[in-house]
């Protein structure tokens, strides 16, 4: 079967890469794709959805796999449904969740779905005004997709003052921050459970735990995640279990009460205390860098998993797991979150490993950096710690102008 990837970030290559390994495949392309899926896939240089749909009817694609949230809020997966194309991700109305933090705030009040409170302003004045209902500064939302940058902590009312200022007065999120969500800072640790969904089973995949924070020791801005690893010690069977029956199953049924038809993959940010998991936010689709250390633990065929999320027989899959430990490391640009600074080739790649690109193009037949977060490189082990030592080892092998990473992913889990 003909299978396309939309999409060209770390992402990605983990989907294309994973898809690669199905017998079910005889023809894998991506749209736009980046250098190191061109090593799995053919890589067309398309990125609107007409033209995406328009590839997809022309070539006869058989499955469709979208990457990044942008095309699901815009409706990718209702304009392929129209043609009759397979298509794996949530529908418009069904991306909402991610795409409007309002939307997926309400439904967790309606369905009784553990998270912080919170409350919606849209404009400066009251968001003022809102701040004095907290009893500590509150975290800062955009509404709308932010490319994982629209999250402010802030640790005075000053700072969550400045970062209104910024979203409000500045625009600097445009559209997206027309809306903003105040909402109670949650204590405890982090971490991800993505689950595969056809509206009606959830099959929750192995947790992982992202890096936001550009510095070390989880300092400094936020990012789109600086690393990740796979499993999570927080993550304890009584918090993958609860997070299954209080989270992921009570918001499918919500979704199904709205008249919502949810498939594809939900992803559920949350944060633990006292082994109680609670909703710091969802996403439509695969976490990035998440999916980087979750795809390689995968063992099931992501094509029948995809393909049976698609016609509701998800019942009928089992998803078993490699027991080794994943952990990636992002290695980013100099000036990232800010301006990066690209076009540095890149050497090393062509060393033993797992190496997922992210920004990355190709400049007279040399792979050079285009993008903040380059390369997500991946070691595997028999423990956190291994695969931390092999990530870290390949890492070091690779080169370019400015390069940047956190040298302590995984420390919360490795120093336990």
């Amino acid at each position: 079967m003909k299978v396309l990837v939309v999409g060209g970030g770390g992402r990605e290559h983990a989907l294309a890469w994973k898809l690669s390994q199905s017998d079910k495949v005889t023809e894998l392309y991506a749209a736009p794709g980046n250098p190191g899926i061109a090593k799995v896939a053919r890589c067309v240089p398309l990125r609107g959805t007409q033209e995406i749909l328009a590839f997809a009817k022309k070539e006869g694609i058989d499955l469709t796999v979208v990457g990044p949230e942008a095309y699901l809020a815009q409706g990718i997966a209702d304009l392929f449904a129209k043609e009759g194309l397979a298509l794996f991700g949530p529908n418009r109305i069904a991306a909402q969740l991610e795409s409007s933090k309002i939307f997926a705030k309400k439904l967790c009040q309606k369905y009784g779905i553990p998270t912080a409170d919170y409350q919606a302003v849209d404009n400066y004045q009251d968001a003022l005004g809102a701040l004095e209902k907290f009893s500590r500064p509150p975290v800062v939302k955009a509404n709308g997709l932010a490319a994982g940058k629209g999250v402010y902590v802030p640790q005075t009312y000053e700072e969550a003052k400045a970062a209104l200022a910024e979203i409000f007065q500045e625009g600097r999120f445009g559209k997206a921050g027309e809306q903003v969500v105040l909402e109670e800072f949650l204590p405890g640790e982090e971490a991800t459970i993505m689950a595969f969904t056809d509206g009606k089973t959830v099959l929750p995949m192995v947790p992982a735990q992202d890096h936001k924070r550009i510095g070390q020791g989880d300092t400094g801005p936020n990012t789109g995640g600086m690393g990740a690893y796979s499993p999570v010690p927080v993550v304890n069977c009584e918090v993958y279990n609860r997070t299954y029956r209080e989270i992921l199953l009570p918001l499918v049924a919500g979704l199904v009460e709205e008249g919502i038809d949810y498939r594809g993959v939900i992803y559920a940010g949350l944060m633990i205390e006292d082994n109680k998991p609670r909703v710091v936010e969802f996403n439509c689709r695969f976490g990035d860098p998440e999916a980087q250390v979750v795809l390689p633990r995968l063992s099931t065929d992501l094509v029948e998993i995809c393909q049976a999320t698609i016609g509701g027989t998800l019942d009928q899959v089992e998803l078993v797991w490699e027991s080794q430990a994943a952990l990636g490391v992002v290695l980013a640009s100099r000036g990232y979150p800010g301006e990066p600074e690209i076009g540095f080739a890149i050497e090393g790649l062509e060393r033993d490993g797992l190496v997922f690109h992210s920004g990355t193009a190709l400049k007279d037949g040399q792979v050079v950096s285009s993008g903040g977060r380059v390369l997500t490189v991946v070691g595997r082990g028999d423990d956190l710690a291994s695969a931390q030592s092999a990530a870290y080892t390949l890492a070091e092998g690779i080169k370019f102008e400015g390069a940047y990473w956190r040298t302590d992913i995984g420390w919360r889990a490795i120093m336990d």
